[in-house]
């Protein structure tokens, strides 16, 4: 068995996957040098050059591109398999959510997975970007999209359904709208990576216009929301995301027409953890609930 260093290896990857000494030396928390030193370890061990060195980036040389999958697939066999490992007699399931979906729509039924299970202990954290199943202990995640992420299995949870939300205290204000197309002259306030939702929404009201009054953006649903409910304009929302505070009144639909988005909210998971025992449980479960 030919096996190099290990710790090469680790930095090899890092550095192929940034095309970079400095940035894999930044998530290796070691120098640039130390990366350059890793790489030259292995250079002479396989004796042959995987990068080529130009004055601001490196790229890989045909070797090296040869090379790289089989490594990368080892060293995520051997994550799993520690992963396993570590985690045989955990009784944690840890789950990685987008903000709008934690509070909004998964965490309120919770209690019904802990009637079911109370053996086992449900660890959630949130954030926006896709976590990365390799280099964290998650198990499972929910996120927004198309279902469409290489490497890992999907299941739809929630189609998008758009609505205008706004506080039930603007419903005194002299402004509040009597018509859908008075919304175009009130402040709109959206989230800024999805600035389309409120154009969308006119389109399926059938309300045409040259330019919408767009007011605050913000970066999440949980922040625009927030806004919406302290009175400072009018929202726009997935219905499923809102059901708290539709149904304790906080919130409020001036007009109920609705718009189906092209996204949704998806289980993902990687494909190699289909039969993992927490995967299975947590996929079943939160399944379950979407029968009718």
């Amino acid at each position: 068995m030919i096996i190099p260093p290990l710790n090469a290896i680790r930095t090899f990857e890092a550095a192929a996957r940034h095309l970079s000494f400095s940035l894999a030396a930044e998530e290796l928390h070691v120098t640039a040098s130390a990366v350059s030193h890793q790489i030259k370890t292995l250079e002479a061990f396989l004796e042959v050059k995987l990068f080529k060195r130009q004055p601001r980036q490196v790229t890989l040389t045909p070797e090296a591109e040869a090379y790289l999958p089989a490594i990368r697939m080892g060293l995520e066999q051997i994550s799993e398999a520690t992963r396993r490992m570590i985690n045989r007699q955990d009784s944690v399931i840890r789950i990685n959510l987008a903000p709008a979906i934690a509070g909004g729509w998964l965490i309120p039924r919770l209690y019904d997975f802990y009637n079911q299970h109370p053996e086992v202990e449900v660890e959630i954290t949130t954030s926006m970007k896709l976590v990365d199943f390799t280099r964290s202990d998650v198990d499972l995640a929910v996120r927004f999209g198309k279902g469409q992420w290489q490497g890992l299995t999907s299941h739809l949870l929630i189609t998008e359904e758009l609505i205008p939300v706004c506080s039930p205290h603007l419903m005194d204000k002299a402004n509040y709208p009597e018509t859908p197309e008075a919304l175009l002259k009130l402040p709109l306030l959206h989230v800024r990576p999805k600035a389309t939702d409120w154009q969308e929404w006119f389109k399926a009201a059938g309300i045409t216009h040259k330019a919408l009054k767009m007011g605050a953006g913000f970066q999440s649903s949980p922040l625009m929301l927030d806004a919406v409910e302290a009175g400072l304009g009018y929202g726009i929302a997935s219905r499923h995301v809102i059901e708290q505070e539709l149904a304790t009144g906080r919130l409020i639909i001036p007009f109920d027409i609705s718009v189906t988005g092209s996204n949704g909210y998806y289980l993902v998971y990687p494909e190699n953890r289909f039969n993992d025992y927490k995967v299975q449980l947590f996929r079943e479960w939160v399944l379950s609930l979407l029968k009718p």
